[in-house]
């Protein structure tokens, strides 16, 4: 360990910009961005499923309560949301002298709140037009075969609304990922946040928010990487055959 250490420290030894200190901020935005976007998609897509069966109910009151919502969820900027949770939480009557203060006061967790209803209404929108596409025939074959509604909901139109909602789904975790730069604006060090750091403290905004982008771009490339994996597994039924 101590050898590692030593080869690190001679590696950055001539290097003014990036020392151990930097990439520790660096590895700090890291691992912020990569735990506010994992759990917002997490608590999103709980929250989506139940959503997307709601939008796709025939019963106008099931339906319109989550119509509104999503409408207004994607047609406002995440920016405008995420400030208005986090500045917004302060003026609610009661709630500094409520056990949530301790937690809403931190800036993660506003951030966390934006960004998981955000995608959920994305995501509700994304399943909803899966389950709305799913086959008549598929439909009519577990009506003959004597299943109910919650039944063939839960055996036959979402498992295939999954794998149809896929490909979308992923590109909505791609946007998630490059929407969490803006959390920097709530004084989260994110990734972005890492390299303003870094910018304000040596004046050197090319090599700070190059090197961002360029970690921003690994993990694009891996999250493209896994969802092709997934399509390629749970889509092969899809793809033409050898004769």
């Amino acid at each position: 360990m101590l050898d590692i250490s030593t080869w690190f420290n001679d590696l950055l030894a001539g290097n003014v910009i990036f020392t151990a200190d930097t990439l520790g901020y660096y590895w700090e935005g890291l691992v912020t961005t990569t735990q506010l976007v994992f759990l917002s998609l997490i608590a999103g897509l709980i929250l989506a499923v139940p959503l997307a069966i709601m939008r796709s109910s025939k019963h106008k009151w099931i339906s319109l309560p989550v119509y509104l919502y999503t409408y207004v969820f994607r047609g406002t900027p995440l920016l405008i949301q995420l400030y208005i949770i986090y500045y917004g939480v302060v003026f609610i009557d009661g709630i500094q002298e409520s056990f949530l203060w301790p937690v809403l006061r931190e800036a993660f967790y506003p951030a966390l709140i934006a960004f998981t209803l955000n995608t959920a209404a994305y995501t509700t929108e994304i399943f909803r037009g899966a389950i709305k596409s799913t086959a008549q025939g598929e439909i009519e074959a577990a009506r003959a075969y004597g299943m109910s509604q919650n039944l063939m909901m839960r055996r036959i139109i979402l498992p295939s609304a999954f794998r149809r909602a896929l490909p979308a789904y992923g590109n909505e975790v791609i946007f998630m990922l490059h929407a969490s730069a803006i959390a920097s604006v709530v004084t989260l060090m994110d990734l972005t946040g890492a390299a303003r750091f870094v910018y304000a403290r040596y004046y050197a905004p090319f090599e700070a928010f190059l090197f961002v982008a360029a970690i921003y771009l690994c993990l694009t490339f891996a999250i493209l990487f896994f969802f092709r994996y997934l399509e390629k597994k749970l889509l092969a039924h899809l793809r033409p055959q050898d004769a």
